[in-house]
């Protein structure tokens, strides 16, 4: 039986915290389970600690957010000897046979080195309608795995190869852990998962999406749900540091560049202070990008330390 640990980064976590972790002891595979706690003010922490003694609970002193938290939690789980992470969010639950159909995938792909992350399908917290990111996330992949056209008529295979998926529910084998490392510590909260999967494709692993095996994610089902106003917007250092593309950082400040003209040029004052406060700030920060950057394009645990 594969050792497969489950790390979740909890903060303020009671609403969905008994359905969270009672799936996780219904599970047909045994689990353990890593809670990295980033200073919850709710009780999350001596509920989980009362209700789930199974767990092991490690208590952030500070809010360190999504990234450097989980890569606490990869840490402890290597340490512990695991097969496979799995990275799930706290709004989010599994079924009985979730994690068993995602490893049946797994043990009989053909070539399992090239296997980077294995998705279940997300469904909403109503569980009646897909996760309204996993429906973006398979129309963009249209083209190539012809995944719509197959759940029209009812032809789903094992297992669709996608660009992306959002970490809410990622199963990470060993081997990636190793290969490709862990989170990105520039990140605070948004862009890490972005970040992260451009890498699983520089080292020439797939994202994998299995129909056959469905979990929850009971998110805010909007596209637009990222308050600009108290997170940063982060696309810009996702492809400065992008390693499957050459010169990104200099690219970034190009299109940057060529977008504040266009705006100062329209009258769109609004628009091009905020590209021009971007602008300074990847400038400011080109150094620690491109440090970054000559990091994460090695093979090996980057940013972590497992030892």
């Amino acid at each position: 039986m594969p050792n497969v640990h489950i790390i979740i980064v909890t903060y303020n976590a009671m609403k969905w915290a008994e359905r969270c972790f009672t799936s996780l002891r219904q599970s047909s595979v045994p689990v353990q389970c890593t809670v990295i706690d980033n200073g919850s003010s709710d009780g999350t922490q001596d509920y989980i600690k009362n209700q789930f003694p199974e767990i092991s609970f490690l208590q952030s002193e500070t809010n360190l957010g999504f990234g450097k938290a989980n890569n606490i939690g990869i840490e402890e789980a290597y340490r512990k000897g695991a097969d496979f992470f799995y990275l799930m969010n706290q709004d989010a639950w599994l079924y009985e046979d979730s994690m068993e159909k995602m490893l049946d995938i797994y043990m009989q792909h053909p070539n399992q080195d090239e296997i980077g992350i294995i998705s279940p399908f997300h469904i909403d917290g109503s569980e009646k309608y897909l996760d309204i990111f996993l429906d973006q996330y398979i129309a963009k992949n249209y083209e190539k795995t012809r995944l719509i056209s197959d759940l029209y008529f009812q032809t789903l295979k094992p297992y669709y190869e996608i660009r992306f998926v959002n970490a809410a529910h990622w199963l990470l084998p060993r081997k990636t852990i190793e290969t490709v490392g862990g989170f990105n510590p520039y990140f605070f909260h948004y862009g890490e998962d972005d970040e992260y999967v451009n890498r699983i494709h520089f080292h020439r692993k797939k994202v994998l999406l299995v129909p056959g095996s469905k979990v929850v994610h009971d998110g805010v089902q909007s596209l637009y749900k990222i308050d600009f106003t108290k997170f940063e917007d982060v696309r810009v250092e996702v492809n400065a540091m992008n390693p499957n593309l050459p010169d990104g950082w200099e690219q970034e400040k190009k299109a940057l560049q060529q977008s504040m003209l266009k705006n100062f040029l329209t009258g769109n004052f609004s628009t091009y202070r905020q590209l021009s406060k971007k602008y300074k700030k990847i400038s400011a920060d080109g150094d620690q990008l491109n440090s970054l950057r000559k990091q994460l394009i090695q093979t090996g645990p980057t940013f972590l330390n497992l030892s």
